[in-house]
């Protein structure tokens, strides 16, 4: 096998500064970008309407047409390789729909829509460490926090802008650097949580950092101002959401760092990670608890971890949410009959006093050996039938 196909594609992103030329030709791109998507959306839905379906092949005709319309002439202005690539994504989203695995596709609102443009090859140039786009004549400043692969050629360029008015470009390289680690025997079970982000198996406790708490005050203020101004596009309200989301972008910075690190640390201790399959969507209904639940941010903690023993050759596996793990006695067994959430610590009949949660990441990573070593699904012990056994998480390869 060759090392081209054995290299794996990442993506990485950087910050930049646009000139004003730069920065409103990536407007009207990001703008083109969003009414091809809504003007395809709109077609495609009409023709499911009449019980038939249209494929890319046939929106990609549809987009010559436009142009060639007075109505949609501005359409010419901007790079065709973008208004392409969201053709394809389009293609995509409504082939997940078909197959189930995901909603049918929504139109894109020009206020709350992710701003971003996609080039392929043949629509940027990479030379010297210098990006140029396509309808550009000066390349992107682009801030090289760290350096790309050497010799990496990136496939695709995404450019975007968040809702603090920063702008970014991700380049996607391969990377021959990304190897499986060496394997070893250490295995650690994980419980999440909101007083310690996460408890180990090995008696550890990471303490949760709380990043939106830390800001709380400086955002409840930013959000008051920006309730004071009129509704619209004014110019006022427009400089006060800038600043509500200016202080968001600040901690979930913050909490991305954090969980990278994390994750990074755990995968490369560990060949073997086991967490707690939770229904986190379910879990934020809880009025009480979503804020921080939310800022806890278990579900990203989730994927990074994930993708990153697929890259290093570890592996993740993830137990039933409904496996007793706080209630079983990880020494003899037993199956206490309840377990509020204000009870942290508790003693079991055969004398052994057990902090709650650590004996649930003792108990998760006993589950998750079971898996290991027998190749089959741990039931969850409970009266009721159903659920989900613990399972191997066998993920696709995500961007960092």
């Amino acid at each position: 096998m060759s090392v081209t196909e054995t290299c794996v594609k990442r993506a990485f992103k950087y910050r930049f500064y646009p000139t004003d030329a730069q920065a409103a030709e990536l407007s009207r791109t990001f703008g083109c970008v969003r009414k091809v998507y809504n003007l395809a959306l709109a077609a495609r839905t009409e023709a499911w309407a009449r019980q038939e379906r249209v494929n890319y092949n046939q929106t990609s005709a549809m987009l010559t047409a436009w142009k060639k319309t007075e109505e949609l002439a501005f359409l010419n202005e901007v790079s065709s390789v973008p208004l392409q690539q969201t053709l394809r994504h389009l293609q995509s989203a409504f082939t997940g729909f078909f197959a189930r695995r995901a909603k049918y596709p929504r139109f894109k609102s020009r206020k709350k829509s992710r701003k971003s443009a996609q080039y392929t090859t043949s629509g940027f140039r990479f030379c010297d460490g210098k990006l140029t786009l396509a309808k550009m004549a000066e390349p992107l400043a682009i801030v090289w926090s760290r350096s790309l692969p050497e010799g990496a050629e990136p496939s695709t360029v995404t450019v975007s802008q968040d809702s603090a008015g920063r702008w970014f470009v991700s380049l996607l390289c391969e990377d021959p650097s990304v190897k499986p680690l060496t394997a070893t025997d250490a295995a650690v079970g994980v419980d999440v949580g909101l007083d310690h982000l996460l408890t180990l198996s090995t008696g550890e406790k990471i303490a949760n950092p709380r990043h939106e708490r830390r800001d709380r005050v400086r955002l409840a203020k930013a959000q008051r101002e920006l309730s004071r101004k009129a509704k619209g596009d004014g110019t006022n309200r427009r400089k006060a959401r800038r600043k509500v989301a200016k202080i968001y972008a600040r901690i979930a910075d913050r909490r991305r760092d954090g969980l990278h690190k994390l994750t990074t640390r755990l995968v490369r201790e560990n060949q073997t990670i086991v967490i707690e399959d939770l229904t986190v969507r379910n879990m934020v209904k809880n009025r009480s608890l979503a804020r921080a639940i939310g800022d806890a941010a278990w579900s990203e903690f989730r994927g990074l971890l994930e993708y990153k023993a697929a890259w290093y050759g570890r592996e993740v596996i993830a137990v039933d949410r409904f496996f007793p793990s706080s209630k079983l006695c990880s020494v003899c067994g037993a199956l206490a009959d309840r377990m509020p959430l204000n009870v942290r610590t508790w003693t079991c009949d055969c004398g052994t006093t057990h902090d709650r949660d650590v004996n649930a990441a003792q108990n998760l990573l006993a589950a998750g050996l079971a898996v290991t070593v027998c190749g089959a699904g741990v039931r969850p012990q409970r009266r009721t039938p159903g659920g989900q056994s613990a399972t191997k998480q066998k993920t696709p390869r995500r961007e960092p």
